[in-house]
């Protein structure tokens, strides 16, 4: 693991670093701010997943999590979203599929199997390092994540209930597979069966039999994407039907930006602390 930067912040440190991933077959970069707290014990862990064209640094410079996980005494890792290099294969024009937009899952067709295994790299290689490097309590882990990142945390959450203790997501894809713009990326990585969607797919896990303690979703009422892409009332069914609590709570006058995650962010660790915090 290599340094990029790190820099004090909150009384705690953010920093940027880099692994060689055999998963992904190149560098991959990651964020992690350590609370104040660490200098003394073990933290828990929140995973903050993000979302289309995105990397680490979006959420990082934008999100607003640090003053709030500070004080709560929170670990925040922030992986990248997607392989990244010359060398990666690519969709250049393409911003919804190939680099930015990894979709948080194994690959299994050509050429993308190769790199494309996001699921791996955030499930196996980062959690080791932090595990090693941090004074994390791994005992003690949440997830959330927007848009594409939310449907990444719901999905690693259902799919990894014994490891994750709380899941949380802004406007996350809930059912990738028949959403305009993520069906044709789960289609080029995992092939054309939709039998092989269900594992990446937060509503069809549900039906499947996956479950979960509990979720929180907020979701912004002026979102250009929350028609077509995103269908909070999907994942809302879903929930209603499995006996799975869920608190959807839909914000009006907010789009799918930055600025509405940050203006929610507190309430995402807060939920996250008292969670992690009774495990």
């Amino acid at each position: 693991m290599k340094i990029v930067s790190e820099a004090k912040a909150h009384g705690g440190r953010q920093g940027v670093y880099t692994i060689e991933s055999e998963a992904c077959g190149c560098d991959m970069t990651f964020a992690v701010f350590t609370p104040p707290q660490a200098k003394e014990q073990l933290c828990p862990v929140v995973w903050y997943l993000s979302g289309l064209t995105c990397t680490h640094a979006n959420v990082m410079d934008k999100g607003e999590y640090r003053r709030m996980a500070a004080e709560l005494g929170l670990i925040v890792v922030c992986p990248d979203v997607s392989p990244r290099g010359d060398h990666v294969p690519d969709e250049p024009d393409n911003w919804q599929f190939g680099k930015g937009a990894g979709f948080y899952l194994d690959a299994t067709e050509a050429p993308w199997a190769q790199h494309y295994r996001m699921e791996t790299h955030i499930l196996s290689e980062i959690p080791a390092l932090i595990a090693n490097h941090f004074a994390a309590d791994m005992g003690r882990q949440g997830i959330t994540g927007h848009s594409m990142g939310g449907h990444g945390a719901l999905t690693l959450a259902l799919k990894n209930a014994d490891r994750f203790k709380s899941c949380s997501a802004f406007a996350p894809i809930v059912q990738p597979s028949s959403a305009d713009w993520s069906r044709p990326a789960l289609e080029k990585y995992l092939g054309s069966d939709p039998e092989k969607w269900r594992r990446h797919d937060a509503t069809m896990l549900i039906e499947d039999g996956a479950r979960f303690p509990e979720f929180l979703i907020d979701q912004g009422m002026a979102d250009g994407f929350l028609e077509d892409g995103l269908r909070p009332w999907l994942l809302a069914e879903a929930c209603e039907k499995a006996g799975i609590p869920l608190t959807l709570r839909m914000q009006e006058g907010y789009d799918h930006s930055y600025y509405f995650i940050s203006t929610f962010m507190d309430d995402h660790l807060t939920w996250h602390a008292e969670r992690l915090r009774q495990k």
